[in-house]
């Protein structure tokens, strides 16, 4: 039996923590595969009640173990082992005292797994009803196929980023009825209206969708997106338009932050904290921040030191910063907090400045707070307040400064668009840094070309046979070790052929490196 840690995920969400460990399931289920009833995998936690959890270090009492500094592991064998053993299991992981098993359901049979509609090309991810994540689904999206209009453009959408404006959406504390979730994105262009010359159709592009982006299709203004910078993956692109749009928008345009002022930005460890902290460096400005404990090392590693990161969870920032300026404070606070954190960031401006609120469960009216605070300007604001048209033009500054290596993307969480609700749900408990992303599922290209090995084999030909009946693929490429040699090769090719499918079928052993180059390369 091999035993990891943390190495596999029994359920959504980021589980795993050994990535080195990790691919050693794959390794053993390999050899258990030529070697049945040889080798067994068991994965454990850190839990207390799975008996598991890592031995404090030397002098260090247990129960100030963090997930920060965690101990060795303890040598002391799980209780529920015994039991593991005598049922032979091949695969088990004990999280919090229980035992896993890996099971095949189906989609639609499992609890919160979200499934999209029936015969519907164009779907996306939508509340049926306010009040409750719970009440997230995968709906008909119709906006998605209409005609689309001068200044318009289509997009086949790949990945999709989560803000925490979208867990406001879900839960219906969003100002306005017509805000939907997921408004951020990335993929590749596929049609443009007559009015449109900046992108073409096959651009690999980023940007906003204010009618919603996280399905197969996404409809948007064209002055919304801009090119994905060269090399940065989907995922890392679906992740950047609203952070780094409202970093830049609300320091540069609204704020003006120049060259040796002070910026304190709260949840730094945030999307929109670490873009603005990036663009706030990039301007020559001194940047504070606050975070939760757990983060700081994250923000460390980012270059803040301790004199300029403080606690998110108490106020004690404010004195903090003010001994450590002298007391002279700050000139630019971005504020997403709210209560008494926005009274002690406001008193933090003693000589005066600029207050930018991105919050929305705490604004104040700038009137009083100007009576209140002197020389306090405070603006709360939305990034769609800036319009199309200043967009397009922040979008080639960002470009630009992401292409030379300036700004990077930050840390993404990521969780398949089945999963949406936990993904929220995570969102909303603040326990991510950086960004929250969601996958989409990629339909096969009708015009592309199928690579399927081991395709004269049972499983291989169902495949292809699955592949030209229910995906309209018209492109098959088929090898084995035998080719055309093999038993029903020809009875294959021909069923194939007459499905309208066009069939190359070759001999190849795809364990030899230079035959499988030579066949992908021709």
């Amino acid at each position: 039996m091999v035993v990891t840690r943390n190495a596999v995920a029994t359920r959504p969400g980021p589980e795993i923590r050994d990535l080195a460990a990790a691919p050693v399931w794959g390794l053993i289920r390999s050899a258990r595969a030529e070697n049945p009833d040889r080798f067994a995998l068991l994965d454990l936690d850190d839990s207390v009640s799975s008996g598991t959890a890592p031995s404090a270090p030397s002098g260090t009492p247990s129960d100030k173990q963090s997930d920060e500094q965690p101990g060795a592991p303890s040598d002391a064998p799980p209780a529920v082992l015994p039991g593991i053993l005598s049922a032979r299991l091949p695969e088990a992981a004990v999280r919090d005292g229980g035992v896993h098993v890996p099971r095949l359901a189906r989609a639609a049979d499992a609890s919160g797994v979200l499934v999209p509609p029936a015969d519907c090309a164009s779907w996306r991810l939508d509340v049926t009803s306010k009040g409750t994540l719970g009440n997230l689904g995968l709906l008909p999206h119709p906006e998605g196929e209409r005609p689309l209009e001068a200044h318009e453009i289509r997009v086949s959408m790949r990945a999709g980023g989560l803000n925490f404006r979208d867990v406001m959406v879900g839960l219906g504390m969003y100002p306005g009825d017509d805000a939907r979730i997921g408004g951020e994105g990335s993929g590749v262009v596929l049609e443009v209206g007559s009015g449109v010359a900046s992108v073409a159709v096959g651009d690999r592009v980023m940007g906003l969708f204010p009618s919603g982006g996280l399905g197969p299709v996404g409809v948007t203004d064209h002055r919304w997106v801009a090119r994905i910078p060269q090399g940065l993956t989907f995922n890392e692109a679906a992740v950047l338009p609203v952070v780094f749009l409202t970093a830049y928008y609300g320091l540069v345009d609204l704020a003006g932050l120049r060259a040796g002022e002070r910026l304190l930005v709260h949840s730094a460890a945030g999307g929109v904290g670490m873009a603005a902290l990036q663009i706030a460096r990039h301007l020559g400005a001194e940047v504070y921040g606050t975070a939760g404990l757990g983060k700081w090392d994250t923000l460390r590693r980012l270059g803040l030191d301790d004199e300029h990161l403080a606690n998110s969870r108490t106020t004690d920032f404010e004195t903090q910063f003010l001994t450590t300026t002298d007391g002279h404070g700050m000139d630019v606070v971005l504020d997403s907090l709210a209560k008494e954190f926005v009274d002690a960031s406001l008193r933090l401006l003693p000589r005066g400045g600029r207050f930018l609120e991105i919050g929305k469960t705490d604004i104040r009216d700038a009137g009083q707070i100007a009576e209140e605070y002197p020389g306090v300007a405070y603006r709360a604001f939305d990034l769609m307040e800036a319009g199309p048209d200043r967009i397009q033009e922040i979008w080639a500054v960002l470009v630009t400064l992401f292409e030379a290596g300036t700004l990077t993307p930050p840390p993404i969480t990521a969780w398949d668009i089945s999963h949406a609700p936990d993904a929220l749900r995570y969102l909303s408990q603040a326990q991510q840094t950086g960004k929250t992303l969601l996958t989409l599922p990629r339909g096969l290209d009708p015009e592309g070309t199928v690579l399927i090995t081991g395709a004269t084999g049972t499983l291989g030909s169902l495949l292809a046979r699955h592949l030209v009946t229910h995906h309209h693929t018209r492109h098959l490429l088929l090898t084995s070790r035998s080719g055309p040699h093999a038993p029903g090769a020809t009875r294959l090719t021909d069923e194939l052929t007459d499905l309208g499918a066009t069939v190359t079928l070759t001999a190849c052993d795809t364990t030899d490196h230079d035959a499988l180059a030579h066949l992908i390369d021709t």
